[in-house]
């Protein structure tokens, strides 16, 4: 079994909890390669000179699961990658919440049950977003947790429509709105007002940012929706798009966003049998 080692330099210093877990999956009769998902500032400069690091691209086609250290954000980065190829994922946690992880920093003695295959592999629903622009497509990209449209500014607010397949669903002026699968719920959804759901579920969340209205509420929709995002009126004021956290891309007025449930899923390794309402309650201590 060949796996993928891809530490988040900034989360796992010295790459220690890596090297701790190449040496638990050697002993369990695994091949492993560090691969690391970027470099730090000043060229890597800090990163271990003994440790042989591989190409991510080159190593992906031939692996049969990558292990992420870092917080959910190094999952998200991953996930898209891990897709590509159809290789599953599983995150160790070294955050301070990471939804997404399985297994915390201490719990490295477990990796040693991928070798044996003594794991299952759980399917999470991913959307498409695409930005229109004069009948064109200026972008596109897939997101396993939200596609996230933001205003520019503290001061200003942003005139949002919403459409469920051709029905508008909601139209505000505010800071924004947050289009999430199930595993973003527990993102920065859940911070804006919206629901918890279930990370297996097959489900599209609408939440609104800090509208100005009282009857604008969340939505949750079925899977094969498709959700239009409209910005009607921008002028000098700036709107931004942003996919599971990476870059933002400015929008302009008149643009629509179309995001719609993805052709392709992200598969995470369960090692712990923990349950979402076990995770929920340890990681926001709700008892």
């Amino acid at each position: 079994m060949k796996i993928i080692l891809s530490p988040n330099p900034y989360r796992d210093k010295g790459l220690k909890a890596a090297q701790a877990a190449a040496r638990v999956l050697g002993g369990a009769g695994a091949e492993t390669k560090i691969c690391l998902p970027f470099l730090p500032e000043g060229g890597g400069n800090e990163l271990p000179r003994h440790l042989h690091y591989s190409n991510m691209e080159e190593e992906l086609p031939t692996a049969d699961a990558l292990v992420c250290f870092g917080g959910d954000g190094t999952i998200l980065h991953a996930a898209k990658d891990a897709v590509a190829h159809k290789i599953p994922i599983l995150g160790v946690n070294m955050g301070s919440v990471g939804f997404m992880a399985e297994v915390e920093q201490g719990e490295l003695s477990m990796l040693a049950r991928l070798p044996a295959g003594k794991f299952t592999v759980e399917t999470r629903m991913m959307l498409e977003v695409e930005v229109r622009r004069e009948g064109k497509t200026v972008f596109s990209d897939l997101a396993l947790n939200d596609a996230v449209v933001t205003k520019g500014a503290v001061s200003r607010v942003v005139d949002v429509e919403v459409r469920c397949d051709r029905a508008p669903i909601m139209v505000f002026f505010g800071d924004g709105v947050i289009v999430s699968t199930p595993t973003g719920s527990t993102a920065y959804s859940m911070s804006a007002g919206g629901p918890l759901v279930e990370p297996t579920a097959e489900n599209i969340i609408v939440t609104p940012i800090c509208p100005h209205a009282v009857n604008v509420l969340p939505f949750v929709l079925d899977h094969r929706r498709q959700v239009t995002v409209k910005m009607r009126t921008l002028s000098r004021k700036m709107a931004y798009l942003s996919v599971d956290g990476g870059k933002a891309f400015r929008l302009s007025g008149g643009d629509t966003m179309l995001i719609r449930q993805a052709r392709v899923k992200t598969r995470l390794i369960r090692l712990t049998g923990r349950t979402f309402y076990e995770v929920i309650t340890h990681k926001l201590g709700r008892m």
